[in-house]
């Protein structure tokens, strides 16, 4: 959704084209794709990720959010988005071990 120059990106999980999970069991696969996914919607809005000011990452383990901070480094080059991680029982997809929400303030 886009309001002014802002657009908020829903909550989103590894999911192909036909709704199945990428890379079952592998949270740093899931969320470079997670974050592939973003960078063709930024891509369409004339965006990158320099835009994105604000993540929020939903993982289902302690352990596992290390992991996801390193694809972070890999993703932001700085100034880095702020960023909220949040332990869940559990996702809505099954076999998700990540979802990521990101807000980016649009060039121009």
């Amino acid at each position: 959704v886009r309001v002014g120059n802002l657009l908020f990106i829903s909550g989103t999980t590894a999911t192909d084209e036909s709704g199945k999970i990428v890379a079952p069991g592998d949270i740093v696969a899931q969320t470079r794709y997670i974050y592939q996914k973003f960078g063709k919607l930024l891509a369409a809005v004339g965006a990158g990720f320099e835009h994105i000011v604000q993540t929020t990452e939903y993982i289902t383990t302690t352990e596992n959010y290390g992991k996801t901070a390193e694809v972070r480094r890999e993703i932001f080059k700085g100034p880095f988005p702020t960023a909220t991680g949040v332990i869940v029982k559990g996702l809505l997809r099954e076999g998700a071990l990540i979802e990521i929400s990101a807000v980016a303030a649009l060039p121009g």
